[in-house]
């Protein structure tokens, strides 16, 4: 029997510059097992969700993680109107839309810039980033920030979108879906890339199912999931249809999140053309009843659950929050093993990890 290795594969590490840690067993740089530590970024940002106001709640969301931080804002303010009961505008539901898919456009694009960066392409992950500028540029223009938007409030948005800002966006888009594809029809048949993704990293269906996995992972397993479908905003409206893949390996998860990105942009140009006019905010009646709720919302990494209670006061009594990535990591511990030690990163990459989300 050949010698065990432990090595431990982060806090910090080149290809995931956050804090988890994979203990990984090896034999003859075969994998043979793996053990995820976590904790190192704990925040406590449920408790202190329990000490502000309703309002305030939305900019410390969105502080939950950088990239997803305008869906987490949108995903609490929905769950939110879903407490007290209340309406929002139609206009403004178009406008979450929109918002939601520039992120998930940006997000996917950063994404895929560093699958590049962990292949050693790094002239292409510079290309992917200059591209992901126009759409953060796009975002600042709308929402006066790049990171954390706080576009959503409860009862609709704060920020309109003029129609000189529409038609930069849509011209913006346009150049940006033109110039994605370029860059993934050649990501997607290059020979080196299919060599350290294909077939690495498998996670069948019925495993995928079993361990709870979630948004392009599971997708990228053949799994048509997708809480867009569940009656998210207006997306019945616009024809969405989750993308799928059935290899269920690193490749497969990066050909979902890249063809996300042109279905991405290709929504947000939808919603443009059905968008109605009127207003964007209807101010919540009342005060916050004595409730429940849960919701589900489909981050850029997958499945976001909400769980909110209220007790009639401005305060909530009980708030959660399960990320993507915390369903997604227990895959891990199944795709590693058997697989050789220079694919480790490449692999963990493929789920699209987020700590800062996970740990809250």
């Amino acid at each position: 029997m050949a010698p065990r290795t432990v090595a431990p594969f982060g806090p910090q590490h080149p290809v995931l510059p956050e804090p988890i840690q994979l203990k990984i067993t090896y034999e003859n740089e075969k994998v043979v097992d793996v053990v995820p530590a976590l904790g190192y970024g704990h925040r406590g940002i449920e408790k202190a969700c329990e000490l502000n106001e309703y309002p305030k709640n939305i900019h410390l969301i969105e502080r939950i993680c950088g990239i997803c931080s305008c869906i987490h804002g949108i995903s609490y303010c929905e769950t939110v109107e879903r407490l007290w009961p209340m309406e929002v505008p139609p206009r403004a539901k178009y406008l979450r839309v929109i918002y939601s898919e520039m992120s998930r456009t940006h997000s996917h694009l950063l994404w895929l810039g560093l699958l590049c960066d962990a292949l050693g392409f790094e002239s292409m992950f510079m290309q992917f980033w200059r591209i992901r500028e126009k759409v953060l540029d796009l975002l600042e223009m709308t929402s006066g920030t790049r990171v954390t938007h706080s576009v959503s409030v409860v009862g609709g948005v704060r920020r309109d979108i003029d129609d000189e800002q529409e038609k930069i966006i849509i011209r913006t888009l346009r150049e940006v879906r033109q110039e994605a594809e370029a860059l993934i029809n050649v990501l997607a048949s290059d020979p080196t890339v299919k060599a350290r993704t294909v077939g690495k990293g498998v996670l069948t269906k019925e495993q995928a199912i079993l361990l709870g996995t979630n948004g392009p992972h599971l997708r990228a397993s053949g799994v048509k999931e997708d809480c867009r479908m569940l009656g998210m905003q207006v997306y019945d409206e616009l024809g969405f249809e989750p993308i799928v893949e059935t290899g269920g390996d690193s490749f497969a998860r990066a050909l979902v999140r890249a063809r996300e990105t042109l279905q991405a942009i290709d929504l947000q140009l939808e919603a443009f053309s059905k968008m109605p006019k009127g207003e964007i905010f209807e101010r919540p009646k009342g005060r916050p009843p004595a409730n429940e709720v849960s919701y589900r919302s489909e981050q850029c990494r997958g499945e976001c659950f909400y769980y909110a209670k209220g007790n009639g006061t401005q305060n909530l009594e009980r708030f959660r929050v399960r990320t993507p990535t915390f369903s997604n990591i227990p895959s891990l511990l199944v795709m590693l093993p058997g697989s050789e030690l220079a694919d480790v990163p490449v692999i963990v990459l493929s789920i699209d990890p987020c700590i800062s989300c996970t740990e809250r």
